[in-house]
C-alpha cells in the first residue's frame, strides 16, 4: 500500500515480519499434529516449539538466492534448530503452508476491519437520532419528492452497515480454513488426522477437500464482500457530496483551519474525503474481479493467482480499511444545516404536498385519474409560473368545497409525513 492510504494496523499483518511468523506456526502446529500422530519424538517437539524462530530480512535474502520463498523460509528457520529440524515442513507442500497462513492474515485484517464498521455504524446512529426529527427534502432522480428526516437517512446506512457485518462474518466463516493435505490433496504424505490436529491448533476448520490449494471462490468472496462494503461507503459519500454543492448545502465536511480546496480559487471548501472514497470504491470493485478471475485454476494448481493475491489481498484490506478511517472521521465531524434543509423544502412552494392533495381528492369521490389531474395541471403552474400551490388550491372552489382547509391545513403540516418516523427507528435497535 502507498503510505498516503497505509493504515498501520492492516500493513502489519500483510508484512514480511508477520507473514513470515505466520508461516512458522502453521510449520509448528503441523509438527505438533505430527507429534500426535506419534511421529515426531517429545524431545523434539519440544525443542521446536521453544527453539523455532524465523528472521525476515534473512528470508528475504535467501530468496534472492532460491527464487522460492518457502525453501528460503525454511532454510532460514532450520538455522534457529538442531537435529530436530527435520520435522519442519515434514509431508507437506508449499501452499499447505501458503494457503494456510494467507487465510490466518485474512482472517487477522477481517476481524480489524469489523472494528471500524462497528465503530462507524456507532457513529453514524449517534447523528441519526440526533437528527432524528430534523427535516428535510427526500429526493428522487434528484428532484424534489416528499419531506423526510435527516436521521431517517442516516438510519437507512446503519442498517446497510448490520448487513455488512453479517456478511463479513460469512466471509470469516468461509475463509476459516486450512489445509495440510499435501500434493495435490491426496493426503499421501500427510493423513487426514495430522491436518485436523494442525487445523484446530491454528483455530481454524478443515478444508473439507482440497486440490494442492484452498479453493479460490473463498477468496474471491471476502474480495467481493470488501467491495460491497466499499460501495455502501461510496453510497453514503455520494450522498454527502450532492448535499453539500453550494446550491444544496444541506450539510459539509470538516474542513480544518489552514486546509485548502483549491490552488486558484481560495473560496473553495470541495468534498474531497467523500470524492476519495467514492474513487477507491472503484479500486476495491476491480480487486474483486480480479478475484472472480483467480477462481479458475489449471487442473490441481497453478500460481496464476498467485502475485495477484500478493497484491489485491492486502491492497483490498488496506484500502477499506483507510475508507472506514477517514469516513468515519467525516461523520464524527460533519456540520449540519437544519436552517437550510428548511429552506430547501419551502423551495418548490408547496408541491411536495402534491400526493396527499391527490390522495384526499379520491376520498372526497373523484376518480383517481381526475384528481391526479387536477393537481399536475396546478403543479405545472407553480413550476412554470412560480405560483404558490397552497394559494392555486384555496383559489379553486371546485376544491374547497369539497375539502375543509383544516384538512388542507393538515396536509400541507410536514409533521403529518413524519409521524411514523420513531417506529421506523425502534426497528433498527443500536447493537
Amino acid at each position: 500500500m502507498i503510505p498516503r492510504y497505509d493504515v498501520k494496523e492492516i500493513s502489519d499483518i500483510w508484512s514480511d515480519k508477520n507473514k513470515f511468523e505466520t508461516w512458522l506456526k502453521v510449520e509448528v502446529a503441523a509438527s505438533e499434529a505430527w507429534h500426535h500422530e506419534g511421529i515426531v519424538p517429545k524431545d523434539d517437539i519440544d525443542k521446536i516449539k521453544k527453539n523455532a524462530t524465523v528472521d525476515a530480512e534473512k528470508v528475504i535474502e535467501y530468496i534472492n538466492i532460491t527464487h522460492h520463498d518457502v525453501t528460503a523460509f525454511i532454510r532460514n528457520v532450520n538455522e534457529s534448530l538442531g537435529h530436530e529440524q527435520r520435522w519442519i515442513h515434514y509431508g507437506l507442500t508449499s501452499q499447505d503452508v501458503w494457503d494456510t497462513s494467507t487465510n490466518l492474515q485474512i482472517i487477522e485484517a477481517i476481524s480489524f476491519l469489523e472494528t471500524q464498521v462497528q465503530n462507524l455504524k456507532d457513529t453514524i446512529y449517534k447523528l441519526a437520532v440526533t437528527h432524528k426529527m430534523t427535516p428535510c427534502i427526500g429526493r428522487t432522480h434528484g428532484i424534489h419528492a416528499e419531506p423526510t428526516t435527516f436521521g431517517l437517512k442516516l438510519l437507512v446506512w446503519v442498517e446497510a452497515l448490520n448487513r455488512q457485518l453479517e456478511r463479513m462474518q460469512l466471509a470469516k466463516k468461509q475463509i476459516s480454513v486450512g489445509q495440510f493435505s499435501g500434493p495435490v490433496g491426496t493426503h499421501a504424505t500427510v493423513p487426514p488426522s495430522v491436518e485436523q490436529k494442525a487445523c484446530e491448533l491454528l483455530g481454524l476448520d478443515v478444508a473439507k477437500v482440497t486440490t494442492q490449494v484452498i479453493q479460490r471462490d473463498r477468496h474471491a468472496f471476502v474480495l467481493e464482500v470488501i467491495a460491497n462494503i466499499g460501495s455502501s461507503l461510496e453510497t453514503f459519500a455520494t450522498e454527502l457530496r450532492h448535499l453539500q454543492r453550494t446550491e444544496v448545502r444541506e450539510i459539509q465536511e470538516p474542513f480544518a483551519k489552514g486546509q485548502t480546496g483549491s490552488s486558484s480559487m481560495p473560496h473553495k471548501r470541495n468534498p474531497e474525503l467523500c470524492e476519495r472514497v467514492t474513487g477507491l470504491a472503484r479500486v476495491l470493485r476491480g480487486y474483486a474481479n480480479t478475484g472472480l478471475e483467480n477462481v479458475a485454476l489449471w487442473h490441481e494448481r497453478d500460481i496464476s493467482h498467485s502475485g495477484a493475491e500478493r497484491i489485491i489481498l492486502p491492497d483490498s484490506t488496506g484500502l477499506l480499511a483507510y475508507m472506514l478511517e477517514i469516513f468515519t472521521n467525516v461523520m464524527k465531524d460533519l456540520i449540519v444545516f437544519p436552517e437550510q434543509m428548511q429552506k430547501n423544502i419551502n423551495h418548490t412552494k408547496g408541491l411536495i404536498f402534491s400526493s396527499k392533495v391527490m390522495l384526499i381528492l379520491v376520498e372526497k369521490g373523484l376518480s383517481r385519474e381526475e384528481a391526479y389531474n387536477i393537481v399536475q395541471s396546478y403543479s405545472a403552474q407553480v413550476i412554470d409560473q412560480e405560483k404558490n400551490f397552497r394559494d392555486l388550491l384555496d383559489s379553486d372552489s371546485n376544491i374547497t368545497n369539497l375539502v375543509t382547509n383544516e384538512e388542507l391545513d393538515n396536509i400541507f403540516d410536514i409533521q403529518q409525513y413524519l409521524i411514523h418516523i420513531e417506529e421506523t427507528f425502534n426497528r433498527i435497535k443500536k447493537s
